[in-house]
């Protein structure tokens, strides 16, 4: 009963499937369970971003997506919202999962030519949600949302991703949530020292995520976004 009634909200969930290289695109949607973005407004938000730019650092060259973090940043502020990168010294259990709207994963990919890898660095978008008090990964690569479980499940899931140093979380919180650092439970938010020492060295620890685009890896055509994030430390 419980897996058939699982299979019957999976089935209503709002979960794009990945084009091209728009798994930005599709991640954010995802998060907003709806057609939010289009592709139009997220190649604007670019030209908006680098105006004096012939080739826009921020996508792909052949228009095929493959948007960087600024794009979903800019967009998500757009709708009222801030993307929060998570400090992986933090604790997890820190997080007020309630007052996140969702979590955008950033990981590698790999590209192949037929079964043949290639040494391409490439990156992915992954949307993960909670809905109706389960937690699914809306990954645009699955044929459908994948269910994660409850809050305890969720957590453990987010804590095996980020031990990865490839992998960089993201969380997508109302605009006066990240003003009053309301993603985080009250007692850390109030009396942690060690969130304010965060806070304080914080500039020098956020990855810049950066698209370094390649004409020659645009040629053979592409099969996820973000190709060649760039992590560097400031």
């Amino acid at each position: 009963m419980v897996a058939s009634g699982a299979a019957r909200l999976s089935d209503s969930i709002y979960h794009e499937r990945q084009v091209r290289d728009f798994c930005a695109m599709h991640a954010l949607n995802n998060i907003f369970q709806r057609k939010e973005f289009t592709k139009q407004e997220l190649d604007k938000i670019c030209v908006n971003l680098s105006p004096d730019f012939w080739i826009n650092p921020h996508k792909s060259i052949l228009g095929w997506g493959n948007y960087d973090i600024n794009v979903i940043m800019a967009a998500l502020q757009r709708k009222g919202c801030e993307a929060v990168w998570f400090d992986k010294r933090r604790d997890l259990g820190d997080l007020l999962l309630k007052n996140i709207k969702g979590f955008i994963l950033n990981i590698p990919s790999d590209w192949k030519l037929g079964f043949v890898p290639l040494p391409l660095g490439r990156r992915h978008w992954i949307a993960l949600r909670s809905i109706n008090d389960d937690f699914y990964n809306l990954d645009s690569k699955l044929d459908s949302p994948q269910i994660i479980g409850q809050e305890d499940d969720f957590l453990a899931y987010l804590k095996e991703q980020i031990e990865s140093k490839d992998k960089e979380l993201f969380l997508i919180v109302l605009k006066e949530i990240e003003s009053t650092q309301g993603w985080l439970r009250e007692s850390v938010n109030d009396t942690s020292a060690h969130t304010n020492e965060l806070e304080k060295n914080r500039t020098e620890s956020v990855p810049v995520l950066q698209n370094v685009e390649n004409s020659a890896n645009d040629s053979n055509g592409r099969s996820c976004e973000s190709e060649s994030v760039n992590q560097t430390f400031r």
